[in-house]
């Protein structure tokens, strides 16, 4: 499906629903909203608002559309070579003596000192050895190619922006899970102070408690500095200052599913852009061999001439000659011997479209292994959000129990400790399966050359 060009600088972008239905997967739910203006702290950015802002200002898509409207414009160049052509010239030449002959001793004009001169010629080929067509099809073939390079572009840096906002939210779970960790150590020190007061607790388990508290507050410090990597990735693609205050929409939990792997397999075989683009390359290269073959077949063209000759520069009249005439010319020329050149270049071009061919079985055989891969790592993303959910569950359960049992002088500060580790560790395997597992389905997506369906 061909797709509009993205706007050029300095004009607005078009509506980009069209785009959005495209490319925007309607498996990954999110908040309906518009793209924030940039530094705008109180807007929050949708997922589909981030696909549609780098669509419309990435620079790969938009080099990858100028590039498409070259190729236009050499298509329309190979279908005007089919056609006639017109021109005109316009010569004068002036003389220091008038041009003469000598006839019995005499001397005859033959000629005015100056002379004006101007013709019209209109030109036609007639036959080229499939040439000028074979031409035409190769530029055909190459704005096809082009137009699906820039589908690449735009699948690449679909998953580009999915990919980063997932990691977004990711880190600000792994924040809140940080923050958490650390009001609920502090809480816990609390608690282990007054118990050393009371003289319920030595004060090496006080001193774990602290220690605790301040690793605890050192994991929210770099779990900050990973979300503000994140949101600056995120801004790059964007094309936003590296700083700006971005803002993400929160996602509902994916829906789990599963897929036939041998069929998407077989779907990405047809519907890759990679291999899209290299089967065209093999006809470009097909044609190729025709247009170096062409050189052994004559070639035959047509032209007509009008011209004037005479005196002033609008040739009013000619007292040596006719004023005007016309022409009719058919020039057929035909390369007999060439010491093998048009020979050595067929078998160049048949060489390298046997190449295209192999590359292709081999780009076709990496296709399929990267959606097996994929394909795999969905479905362990998908088996560690189940397992990490009732891991977490009972992780939360523990460390209740074990804080209820604490508070009454049943369980150790060391046990509080392990707790609350296990907790925070099942809180970011939890979440990281999460975005995990849209991040492989992104993943998935691209292997496949399309969105997949919820």
């Amino acid at each position: 499906m061909k797709h509009p060009l993205p706007p050029r600088r300095g004009r607005k972008p078009p509506v980009l629903a069209l785009l959005l239905a495209l490319l925007v997967p309607a498996g990954i739910p999110g908040p309906a909203g518009a793209a924030p203006p940039p530094g705008d702290a109180n807007a929050t950015l949708t997922l589909e608002a981030a696909v549609a802002k780098a669509l419309a200002d990435n620079a790969a898509v938009r080099r990858a559309a100028e590039l498409e409207r070259a190729q236009a414009e050499a298509l329309r160049s190979a279908r005007a070579d089919l056609l006639p052509s017109l021109s005109a010239s316009y010569t004068f030449t002036g003389l220091k003596d008038a041009p003469y002959v000598v006839f019995g001793g005499l001397e005859v004009p033959m000629g005015d000192r100056n002379q004006y001169r101007w013709d019209v010629t209109l030109r036609q080929p007639i036959f080229t050895g499939f040439a000028l067509v074979t031409r035409r099809r190769i530029a055909e073939l190459g704005l096809a190619g082009r137009r699906v390079e820039r589908a690449q572009a735009e699948m690449e840096i679909t998953k580009s922006v999915k990919v980063a906002y997932y990691r977004i939210l990711l880190a600000r779970r792994q924040v809140r899970v940080a923050e958490e960790a650390v009001e609920q150590l502090a809480a816990h020190e609390r608690t282990a102070s007054r118990f050393y007061d009371q003289g319920l607790i030595p004060r090496n388990d006080l001193l774990k408690a602290r220690v605790a508290l301040a690793e605890a507050r050192q994991d929210a410090v770099r779990a900050r500095r990973t979300l503000a990597l994140a949101k600056a990735d995120l801004n790059r693609l964007l094309r936003l200052p590296i700083d700006a205050p971005t803002r993400v929409a929160e996602l509902e939990a994916p829906p789990l599913r599963g897929f036939d792997l041998a069929a998407l397999q077989e779907e990405a075989v047809r519907k890759r852009p990679e291999l899209k683009a290299l089967r065209l390359a093999v006809r470009r290269a097909a044609l190729g061999v025709t247009l170096a073959r062409s050189r052994y077949w004559p070639r035959v063209s047509l032209a007509a001439s009008y011209e004037r000759t005479g005196q002033g520069p609008l040739t009013e009249a000619n007292d040596y000659g006719n004023p005007y005439n016309a022409s009719v010319l058919v020039r057929a020329e035909w390369d007999l011997f060439d010491w093998g050149k048009r020979g050595a270049e067929a078998a160049r071009a048949e060489h390298e479209r046997n190449a295209l061919d192999e590359r292709l079985a081999e780009v076709e055989d990496a296709v399929r292994m990267e959606v097996k891969q994929a394909g795999l790592d969905l479905e362990v993303a998908r088996t560690n959000i189940r397992t990490a959910e009732a891991a977490l569950a009972q992780a939360r359960e523990n460390f209740r129990l074990t804080r209820l049992r604490y508070e009454n002088q049943l369980a150790t500060s060391t046990d509080v400790l392990d707790a609350q580790t296990f907790l925070t560790r099942a809180e970011t395997h939890y979440y990281a399966a999460r975005y995990g597992y849209l991040t492989a389905l992104a993943e998935l997506e691209q292997a496949v050359g399309r969105p997949l369906p919820e």
